[in-house]
């Protein structure tokens, strides 16, 4: 009998497990029969837009543009372009051109936003899931909506915005610069960080978010993947999105719904049509639909609320939430109930004091081993694969295999941890410490991370457990299923969350997902207490984990499909005619040991690049020199006014240029600077330039030249560096290069298969 209630058990939270990931994104195209969306017709979509690369200022990017106007303009929609030059606080700028296009409502409220940008991160990423997966889940689905032939109360308008992938730059301009900004009531952005796995909801909002959760609730997602934490998690990325510029600069709400699933392909040229999970588009069409049919017909200047809310997924009713206002009560409250649960016990020898310290000694290794074996291990697998330093992002092809790995390897050694501790100790007595960690996890949490406070619900369910074992004196096969059954909310909310940090943060925060498990393990010791083969499961744990540490090396090689990020990048100084190659990554390889050995290396270049991640040229060597043709630099005004100097300066490319910067080696204030007649903004009067760059300009097919005024003291003599850079380093016939072989791709995320000149310009 004890052998069939230790297999319930495991099956009940193997079902739930299961569920835990499968309530959060469709498997079936018929989840969206109720909508009339097609994923063939946004297939159709996508498969245009990711036909080749389409980073601002290439060719395909304007043949993109041209067809998401014709695109909406057959919906229906009034249609413009918005052609705007940009330019960031922190000094990145270009010619943006935003798409946008109008469904005109019945009331005359605040209108809704549908958000996405259409450019590709360059040089070498399609964009299918960034965000050409946002751009036709939005053609696709405002087709759907319209075949109803239903007039949407509020204004809809769908924004395109140009340039996201260099500094949101098409967002600024739409928000400083168009007149439907003061009309909007909320904005949805499709976005994507990889291309597959659940879509989760993450709102933006500089008030509190009580109203929008309640609607988005009422707007009711088939499959709702959110929680408050979430919001928080993403602020730790390195990265904001289209929506955060409504936010900052407008003060206007919304919602994000983004992946990040497959982080692997994120702004590589594996981010293709083909790699597009499917179901994935699925759930941002669910989203798309519901989020429409909803907002296009409430009053959207009510969003605004005085109440901040903490949600969280929750099985059968898949969404829950309640007032940040109660958080402190019921923190409060769940630490008396807990004071109370150790008195009622020890007084009815339910509890015993020895067994309650026995459970400090057992958290503590359990903590100790896992989160030390975790890190020290990875450091190890780490070392003996130093490619794995070249992907930025620091997601592996076979990262999945090591997150499962290291997950059973956790799970085991907390068996074996807690295996002679279950022979001396009730299982009970072992739990009141784990309880009362949860408690100063939550104390923390109420303090400085709100968005967590949905951590309380596992701290009641396993105070109700407690008090339930109390009181019905439970023979221990039934006490194992009742936690079970009562737990069951904590394995749904808490087991995918093992899988989001380390895809989303990356694997060196593996240790995270071994927090977790411990913080799950620990609530459910009545239940692994009482498996009548535990030396078994703790076996079968070891033995899954070497199989997935195993799957792991035997899938740790490049291929066509999962392939080896490099770079390379032909600098060269105009002036002293020296050039160099540069590359970042770590490693050579047989495609950039034709640039580098070790009789060439040169470590005295000091030329820096942008890289997103803060990355450092790692690799660098004396190249041949090749006169490369550099930009005609006229001074078409020099004056002085009283005591300041004005310069005009315009700078013409004299081939195909993609970005030109303006970098000083020395530091200045200036009065003033404009890019294309657009200002320099600063918060302060002055304009504060420090050594390095302050200026770089992506250049659009539109721009023919960069015209630049500066107005500072008259006594400043400025020495700049003009540095040019172009994305055909590999097709320039003036280099004879070997090509990548087929398992490798340009590394994302840094400038690379780019031709840098630099020369001075003395004013």
């Amino acid at each position: 009998m004890k052998n069939f209630f230790t297999f319930l058990s495991i099956l009940i939270i193997s079902l739930t497990v299961y569920a835990s990931f499968n309530d959060l994104i469709p498997s079936s195209e018929k989840s969206l029969d109720k909508y009339d969306f097609s994923v063939e017709n946004a297939l159709n979509h996508l498969e245009v837009i990711s036909k080749k690369p389409h980073y601002t200022g290439s060719q395909y990017h304007e043949e993109v543009k041209n067809y998401l106007v014709d695109e909406l303009n057959l919906l229906g929609l009034k249609t413009e372009i918005q052609n705007q030059v940009v330019l960031s606080s922190w000094g990145v700028g270009t010619n943006a051109a935003n798409i946008i296009g109008t469904i005109e409502g019945a009331n005359d409220g605040k209108s809704l936003v549908l958000l996405t940008h259409y450019d590709s991160r360059h040089h070498s990423s399609y964009g299918a899931s960034d965000a050409g997966s946002g751009v036709a889940t939005i053609l696709e689905g405002l087709r759907a909506f319209l075949s109803n032939n239903k007039k949407p109360l509020n204004d809809i308008h769908v924004v395109f915005t140009d340039a996201e992938e260099i500094g949101l730059l098409g967002a600024q301009a739409f928000v400083k610069n168009h007149k439907l900004v003061d009309d909007i009531g909320l904005v949805l952005n499709f976005e994507a960080r990889g291309s597959g796995g659940p879509s989760y909801m993450l709102i933006e909002t500089n008030g509190k978010n009580g109203n929008l959760i309640s609607e988005f609730k009422k707007a009711s997602p088939q499959f709702p993947a959110a929680n408050s934490l979430m919001y928080s998690v993403y602020k730790m990325l390195p990265n904001d999105t289209d929506l955060t510029v409504f936010r900052e600069q407008a003060d206007i709400n919304g919602f994000n719904f983004a992946f990040i699933g497959d982080h692997f392909d994120y702004h590589t040229s594996l981010d293709t049509f083909d790699r597009l999970d499917r179901n994935t588009l699925l759930h941002q069409a669910d989203y798309f639909m519901s989020m429409v049919n909803h907002f296009s017909k409430i009053n959207l200047s009510e969003l605004d609320s005085e109440k901040d809310y903490v949600y969280s997924n929750f099985p059968i009713i898949k969404f829950i939430y309640f007032s940040n206002s109660w958080i402190f009560s019921l923190l409060i409250f769940s630490i008396i109930f807990f004071l109370f649960i150790i008195y009622l016990g020890l007084a009815i020898n339910k509890l015993s004091v020895q067994g309650i310290l026995n459970g400090i000694l057992a958290l503590t290794i359990s903590l100790f081993i896992c989160l030390s074996f975790t890190i020290v291990l990875w450091k190890i697998i780490s070392h003996f694969n130093p490619d794995y330093a070249d992907m930025l992002h620091g997601f592996t092809y076979n990262g999945y295999y090591y997150i499962t790995a290291f997950i059973f390897l956790n799970f085991f050694s907390l068996l074996a941890i807690y295996s002679p501790f279950f022979k001396n100790n009730s299982a009970i007595d072992l739990s009141i410490v784990p309880i009362g960690f949860w408690l100063i996890l939550n104390v923390l949490i109420s303090f400085y991370l709100k968005g967590a406070a949905f951590f309380l619900i596992p701290i009641y369910l396993a105070l109700f457990n407690v008090i339930l074992t109390y009181k019905l004196n439970f023979k221990s096969n039934n006490i194992t299923l009742l936690w079970t059954i009562i737990s069951l909310p904590l394995i749904y909310i808490f087991v995918p969350q093992l899988k989001l940090f380390p895809v989303g943060l990356g694997l060196n925060n593996l240790f995270i997902t071994s927090f977790l498990l411990v913080l799950i393990f620990i609530l459910l010791l009545p239940v692994f207490s009482n498996f009548t083969f535990k030396s078994h499961v703790k076996n079968l744990m070891l033995f899954t984990s070497i199989i997935f540490f195993v799957l792991a090396f035997i899938n740790n090689d490049y291929d066509s499909e999962n392939k080896k990020p490099n770079s390379i990048l032909y600098y060269s100084d105009f002036d002293t005619k020296e050039s160099h190659w540069l590359s970042y990554n770590n490693n050579i390889d047989v495609f950039t040991n034709q640039f580098f050995d070790e009789f060439n290396s040169d470590n005295s270049i000091n030329f820096s690049s942008s890289s997103k991640y803060s990355t450092p040229f790692k690799q660098s060597s004396f190249a041949d020199f090749v006169d490369i043709p550099t930009a005609e630099v006229q001074i078409l005004k020099d004056t002085i006014i009283d005591s300041k100097r004005i310069i005009k300066l315009k700078i013409e490319p004299t081939r195909n240029i993609n970005k030109i910067e303006l970098t000083s080696d020395d530091s200045f204030v200036f009065d003033a600077i404009s890019v294309q007649g657009v200002e320099y903004e600063t918060n302060n009067s002055k304009i504060i330039v420090e050594s390095g760059r302050f200026l770089s300009y992506y250049m659009a097919l539109r721009d023919k030249q960069l015209i630049i005024d500066l107005n500072f003291s008259k006594d400043l003599l400025p020495n700049f560096n003009l540095i040019e850079t172009s994305f055909d380093l590999m097709e320039n016939d003036k280099f004879n290069l070997n090509p990548r072989e087929d398992f490798m791709m340009p590394m994302p995320f840094v400038n690379t298969d780019a031709i840098v000149v630099s020369k001075k310009i003395a004013l």
